[in-house]
């Protein structure tokens, strides 16, 4: 490393040491609570071992789903390598707020763009909303956050049977909302109607911050395992987490309705599941000094960055405003460079299923989308945000950071 480069890391670290000690601390209260719940469910050796064919009395399946429920306070959670991704997750989620008839309400402006497909934003796909007969509405941001007198204005149509609140900025333009103010949301909205059901899109959010929001007053919440909760072991899957009559509506949209959760082998991933969830709260406190650190080096740098260094943090992702396509293209060749799985390939844009635009992505990963492990990517669109998430280890977190500075400063 160079002396450049070494400037510029102690000068980055500088700037977030304090936001460190506060990311140990939350670290430390969330690894006793997933310590706590092993203890109470005694899991032992046996839990790890994994099922075949239909996968019936998967005893160590449904502890690990009691785990979940207890650490992230729900009455009831589905945890399944069956769900293909996230989106499959929040999807069956989203379906089991809402019936025929009835609208799910977007209260945090647009939904994900993978998640356009199921609600009919893009037409009447099969097996979208529109397919059944569910309407979807948003109220758009103001400013960047909820516009709350828009929102319990439209909580008051009779249709609408359900709110959906998407923590994580996804691709937009927006602060994420810390769990607190989602509960903050939900408390506004249940005021006004309290017969609706309120979901959480919770991705890239757990661990970050000390509670969930189904703790704190949402009904439900569902994300992906090769995020934050997967701790980095989990091949794939996804959850949802919370009232168990909507749970297990999720898991009837899941599998199909009399079978539900009962079903589904786990064949040989089950101490990967319990080790991954053991370690996830460790695992999202690197990703978040990771996160902190590139802001730290961007300002350097002078770029725009969200949130900023000292700025507290309640997903695993930061942005960059890189204002044209080259030095996106270039940090993301920097951060490749320095991954331990493709370090030689070179990203460059492309199209990719579920979105409008080509997307540019460095994802150098042991678990392929992997979110938890460090990566990037950006629609290839003004003004050129990229968003980065995950990274295992800080170390090496900080080492991809600063090959793809290095790769951007040696261009002129």
């Amino acid at each position: 490393m160079n002396e450049a480069l070494v400037a510029l890391a102690q000068k980055a670290e500088a700037r977030c040491a304090g936001r460190f000690a506060e990311i140990d601390r939350i670290a430390l209260i969330n690894t006793e609570k997933v310590l706590a719940a092993f203890a109470e469910e005694r899991v032992q050796v046996g839990d790890f071992s994994g099922t075949t064919g239909y996968g019936y009395d998967d005893t160590g399946r449904d502890k690990l789903e009691r785990i979940y429920a207890r650490v992230f306070g729900t009455e009831s959670a589905l945890v399944r390598t069956t769900f293909v991704n996230g989106t499959h997750a929040i999807a069956c989620a989203m379906f089991a707020c809402v019936r025929p008839g009835q609208t799910l309400l977007s209260i945090t402006g647009g939904v994900y763009d993978t998640l356009e497909t199921v609600v009919g934003k893009r037409g009447n796909v099969p097996g979208s909303f529109a397919d059944y007969g569910i309407g979807f509405r948003e109220v758009p941001l103001r400013g960047g956050a909820p516009d709350l007198p828009a929102i319990l204005e439209a909580v008051k149509q009779p249709d609408v049977a359900a709110v959906f609140i998407q923590r994580s900025r996804g691709y937009g333009i927006r602060k994420t909302l810390s769990p607190r103010e989602i509960g903050a949301l939900c408390a506004a909205v249940k005021e006004v109607r309290p017969d609706i059901v309120a979901m959480v899109d919770n991705s890239y959010g757990e661990f970050v911050c000390e509670d969930e929001p189904v703790a704190l007053g949402a009904d439900l919440m569902a994300a992906s395992l090769i995020k934050n909760p997967g701790g980095g072991l989990a091949p794939c899957g996804g959850y949802v987490a919370g009232k168990a009559e909507l749970v297990e509506r999720a898991a009837a949209r899941m599998t199909l309705p009399g079978i539900g959760g009962e079903c589904g082998a786990t064949l040989d991933v089950n101490r990967l599941l319990y080790q991954g969830f053991f370690l996830a709260p460790h695992v999202a406190a690197q990703a978040v000094k990771t996160e902190a650190f590139c802001a730290a080096v961007m300002e350097e740098l002078g770029y725009t960055v969200s949130p900023s260094s000292h700025e507290p943090r309640y997903d695993i992702i930061q942005t960059i405003d890189f204002g044209a396509p080259q030095p996106l293209i270039d940090f993301c060749g920097g951060l490749q460079s320095a991954s331990p799985v493709d370090s030689f390939a070179a990203p460059v844009p492309g199209d990719m299923p579920g979105y409008e635009d080509p997307v540019i992505m460095a994802a150098g990963a042991f678990i392929q989308g992997s979110s938890i492990e460090l990566s990037c990517d950006a629609p290839m669109r003004p003004p050129f945000t990229c968003y980065l998430q995950g990274g295992l280890t800080y170390e090496a977190g900080k080492l991809g950071i600063l090959r793809a500075a290095e790769r951007m400063m040696e261009k002129p």
